[in-house]
């Protein structure tokens, strides 16, 4: 994996409209509802066609009824791309607003995950270029259990890395717990 140079920003005008947000937390901690939330916001005020971008399957029962959840929440306006790995190019192609749930599933998707952080934050980079609000749901794995295995280890540092490359490429990074949200200032 590729380091992202992560003393850049694209944040010079603290007036710019928040266009891009992402959205960390625990497992059934509702940053996902809170994602959709923002993100029907923002469609209603822009005008702009949703496309919810769905990283991964539903392989196991507990994940498909999860979906299941997810979709019944989201309306039937809304477009589904179920892109797995192919984050980047999906990215690039979409036009409105796209709400991509989650970077932990698409971390997860690649084998031994081996991601290519500097192509999916170029390809945040062209959508913030051309103007289409972007918003990102990840889990936030590094506050709990040490995980027992070296998979495990590899899994929650390279989400680690993801979401700190992530989250100084977006305009505002929120932290939900039980439900609240903390905003997440820029270091110094």
């Amino acid at each position: 994996m590729t380091m992202v140079n992560t003393t850049l920003s694209r944040h010079s005008d603290p007036t710019a409209p928040t266009t891009s947000v992402l959205f960390l937390g625990g497992t059934r901690s509702g940053k996902s509802a809170l994602a959709e939330s923002m993100t029907a916001s923002i469609a209603e005020s822009t005008g702009a066609p949703v496309t919810y971008v769905a990283t991964g399957p539903g392989a196991d029962p507990s994940m498909a009824d999860r979906i299941a959840a997810h979709q019944v929440r989201r309306p039937s306006t809304w477009a589904t791309e179920e892109v797995g790995v192919a984050l980047a190019p999906a990215l690039d192609t979409i036009v409105g607003v796209a709400l991509v749930d989650s970077l932990g599933t698409w971390v997860a998707a690649h084998h031994d995950f081996e991601i290519d952080l500097d192509e999916m934050i170029a390809a945040l980079y062209r959508r913030f270029e051309r103007g289409q609000p972007t918003i990102l749901v990840s889990d936030e794995v590094g506050m709990g259990v040490h995980p027992a295995t070296e998979l495990g280890n590899r899994f929650r540092d390279v989400l680690g890395e993801v979401n700190a490359a992530v989250a100084l490429a977006v305009d505002e990074a929120r932290l939900v717990v039980a439900g609240r949200v903390l905003l997440l200032h820029r270091p110094d």
